[in-house]
């Protein structure tokens, strides 16, 4: 595809104001790049069973390559250039109650005006890179399809973006920071996409701030089997449909698969994150082989390269925040402020109560259908690591677009990002039930 062109940032008048806006450029400095080079000449591996495979865990040998290629060959800066070929900026956002946090995000504005604003949000282990592959090519409109301003912030906690001291940074605090990051860009009605942590960040901006998320799209299955498939198979916890898609049936497997032998890692971060910090922290081995797993597991059979490996995690090991601090959003999720367990199947007191702060958001009350309005897009891949059918994600509000993919996994903007703009572009296509809440701003090209 030719790379389009885009414009630089503009922002509105309101917030027109040098110092609340500011460029930034990916640096790995000398002295911190030099103290991870010595960390892992000095790595100590541990031993491996006889026969050990994927089953066990990340394997000795591609740890040691990787560590290996990490301190010998990775290019420093190609790796910075890469980076900076997207255009980004920090900016202070402040959560009710909580400290101000300098907010990294890449933003790419069309040259087109009637361009919808798209917020992207990564989830753990990614990043904003996940967005590198499709960000410009959002910007170009093509026939009826619309262009898109693209913004891809790190969330708090994350990437180049700062981190809160306080407990109960919950994801309410993360879509009021992405929220709060759209309106200060001048868009006060916009649309979202996101997957793994950004599709409970995004599905959290919809239904809180729902008269400026329009629309929304997913690239992770969520939600619960409807009534009449529970009420038909009730020995089965995951009924299918009479005439299950390819999709649906092999994802029965696989979302098995990731809930009894992948699911460790989210026990561990929900309850205790303060105990893998001091591993993730301190040696970047730890960390390669914490994330590195989860790029060969729940990527559709991707051939990852040592640099590509390397690139990600040193997002993670340079992060402003520290490389454990992106773990604590799976305790917060399940915990209130006080560290008490929330169960995840707790409704609260309704979409009143989590608008006012009254009740804290749950994975059972995002999964509702609270009537919204929202429009909302679908896009199925079989390799992600919960694989459900189509009449359960259909239940979670009004679906508006539904596509399903041959390949592709957890990853998607990265792994397929041609699929994921062309699903883009339909969903909002100008005569489309998404596309027309922007219509009336739009001109003819």
């Amino acid at each position: 595809m030719r790379r389009p062109e885009h414009q630089s940032v503009i922002l509105s008048n309101e917030f027109n104001i040098m110092d609340r806006i500011k460029a930034f450029a990916v640096s790995f400095p000398e002295a911190h790049v030099t103290d991870l080079k010595e960390r892992l000449a000095r790595t100590a591996y541990p031993d491996e069973l006889g026969n050990a495979g994927w089953d066990m865990g990340t394997p000795l040998s591609d740890v040691q390559r990787i560590c290996e290629h990490w301190r010998t060959r990775f290019n420093w800066k190609e790796a910075e250039a890469r980076l900076n070929e997207l255009p980004q900026f920090t900016t202070p956002i402040q959560c009710d109650g909580f400290e101000e946090l300098s907010i990294h995000f890449v933003h790419v504005r069309s040259q087109s005006d009637s361009a919808i604003p798209l917020l992207f949000s990564h989830g753990w282990p990614g990043s904003f890179i996940e967005v590198s592959k499709m960000a410009c090519y959002l910007t170009e409109s093509q026939d009826n399809r619309p262009a898109f301003h693209v913004v891809a912030p790190s969330l708090p906690n994350f990437g180049f973006s700062q981190g809160t001291k306080k407990r109960g940074f919950a994801i309410e605090q993360y879509a009021e920071t992405c929220h709060k990051l759209m309106l200060r860009l001048g868009y006060e009605q916009y649309a979202t996409q996101g997957g793994d942590w950004g599709w409970y960040v995004t599905r959290t901006m919809s239904l809180l701030y729902a008269s400026s998320c329009l629309a929304t799209h997913y690239n992770m299955d969520v939600g619960d089997p409807p009534a009449s498939l529970a009420d038909s198979q009730p020995d089965d916890s995951h009924p299918l449909p009479p005439k299950p898609t390819s999709r649906e049936l092999s994802g029965k497997t696989r979302t098995a698969w990731f809930d009894q032998e992948g699911f460790g890692y989210n026990m561990l971060q929900s309850t205790k994150p303060q105990t893998i910090a001091f591993a993730l922290a301190d040696s970047p081995m730890a960390l390669l082989a914490w994330i590195y797993e989860k790029l060969h597991d729940w990527a559709d059979n991707r051939a990852w390269s040592d640099e590509e490996i390397c690139l990600w995690v040193s997002i993670y090991w340079f992060s402003t925040a520290g490389p454990a601090a992106a773990c604590r959003i799976y305790y917060e999720m399940i915990h209130d402020k006080y560290g008490n367990y929330v169960p995840s199947d707790s409704l609260g007191q309704g979409i009143e109560g989590a608008v006012a702060g009254k009740t804290k958001v749950t994975r059972k009350w995002l999964k509702q259908d609270h009537g919204t309005g929202v429009k909302i897009g679908q896009s199925h891949f079989p390799g992600d690591i919960h694989v459900l059918p189509s009449a359960w994600t259909r239940t979670i509000g009004n679906v508006v677009f539904e596509k399903e993919h041959e390949s592709g996994g957890h990853f998607a903007a990265y792994e397929k990002p041609e699929e994921l703009l062309e699903d883009l572009r339909v969903m909002f296509r100008h005569d489309g039930e998404a596309g027309k809440l922007w219509v009336s701003s739009i001109s003819t090209e």
